[in-house]
């Protein structure tokens, strides 16, 4: 359970960097991979209301999809709310006023299956402690979504809460264990093992996977090892694993192509985003099929509204232009109605019936403009609200 990107996802979470000591809080480490997901995505989903609001739900078969489960396997969903409301979180800090602060808690303190919905709730001093970033932080489901090692996850909720002040600061190897979930195994009370076996895999999976780079520091008295701690830096090559903010698309070669022909920037990327990189190259080809002409920006902008060169019967692929910028006027105006939360929920549901490759690829970029997955997106919102395209004529 660690933290979502500063500028994405979801509003409440846009804050500046907190200066102030991160204050110590941990969870038990006996969390399967699927469970410490499944805890990440509770989180997420109360976060908002998290100290307003004593009880939280979310659909259960939203929930199961998004965490990876089969979205009937109700008994696998049992056992993973029950380990989480098993769970004991701690923390040992000081307060506002310096004085020292010990606590503990369930990680959940109850949840129940009814109707198709999971409802679920923290104990009040949890809840506290969970919704202020000084302590705790959201991490970015995008980001869980690929790793495949528990102990991977645990290092990288255990590290990114404390990316602001680049190191976890030193933790005994009893403690690590703990954190790792591995406390119970005699197996790993020797260093040697526990090296080998999980810190070197966690970190190089950390390393590959995340948006932070850790780098493990060793300390001993004499030959024997006692203490750990985790340098931690962004990782440059996926410090921004979300949905895209405009910068991929000023990188495409039809982005140059628009501003080229005279296209504004903020209106190459919208087009870009709205209708997709291959229908906008379409249209600049037959606009460059058309020889000389006077405004070249006026005639692209007639192509891309009337749907100028395209094959005349209507199919579900090749629907009139117009019908698709209302039907992606109607998409804006469902998403923008959704809570923050309700929103990452949407995309990583949509994510989960989306095979690897080229279309996953290009929702990542475009979001619900995504032109490759256009009739997949209609179906989904259709689905999601019965009648949400009712109105709209595709003549």
């Amino acid at each position: 359970m660690d933290d979502i990107p500063r500028d994405r996802l979801s509003g409440p979470l846009r804050r500046g960097a907190v200066k102030k000591h991160v204050a110590a809080i941990h969870v038990s480490g006996k969390l399967t991979l699927l469970q410490r997901k499944l805890s990440n995505v509770l989180l997420l989903n109360a976060y908002d209301t998290l100290t307003s609001q004593t009880r939280h739900q979310i659909d259960a078969r939203t929930l199961c999809m998004m965490i990876g489960y089969n979205s009937n396997d109700m008994e696998t969903l049992k056992a993973s709310l029950r380990g989480l409301a098993e769970t004991v979180a701690e923390w040992d800090m000081l307060d506002e006023e310096g004085r020292q602060e010990w606590g503990v808690s369930a990680l959940l303190s109850y949840a129940k299956l009814k109707a198709g919905v999971c409802e679920y709730a923290y104990s009040p001093a949890l809840a506290e402690k969970l919704h202020d970033p000084k302590v705790f932080a959201l991490i970015n489901l995008n980001i869980q979504r690929r790793f495949t090692s528990g102990h991977a996850l645990a290092l990288y909720e255990n590290c990114y809460r404390f990316v602001r002040t680049g190191s976890t600061g030193w933790w005994s190897l009893d403690l690590f264990r703990r954190l790792m979930g591995v406390a119970d195994s005699p197996y790993y009370e020797s260093f040697k093992h526990l090296n080998a076996k999980v810190i070197k895999p966690a970190v190089a999976e950390v390393n590959k996977t995340s948006n932070i780079v850790v780098t493990p520091e060793l300390r001993k008295m004499g030959r024997a090892v006692t203490d750990i701690r985790f340098r931690i830096a962004e990782n440059p090559q996926l410090a921004i694993l979300d949905l895209d903010d405009g910068e991929g698309i000023r990188n495409t070669p039809v982005y140059a192509r628009l501003r080229a022909l005279g296209v504004s920037d903020r209106l190459a990327r919208q087009w870009v985003a709205e209708h997709g990189q291959d229908y906008v190259r379409q249209k600049l080809d037959y606009v460059a099929g058309q020889g000389a002409v006077k405004n070249p920006v006026g005639y692209l902008t007639k192509a891309l509204k009337e749907d100028y060169g395209a094959a005349r019967e209507v199919s579900p692929r090749n629907l009139p232009a117009s019908f698709r910028a209302r039907r992606l006027e109607r998409i804006r105006d469902l998403a923008a109605a959704r809570t923050p939360t309700q929103r990452d929920a949407d995309k990583r549901l949509f994510l989960t019936r989306i095979e690897a490759g080229a279309a996953r690829e290009d929702f990542e970029r475009h979001g619900w403009m995504s032109a490759l997955n256009a009739e997949a997106i209609a179906a989904f919102w259709e689905e999601l609200s019965p009648g949400a395209f009712d109105g709209l004529s595709e003549a």
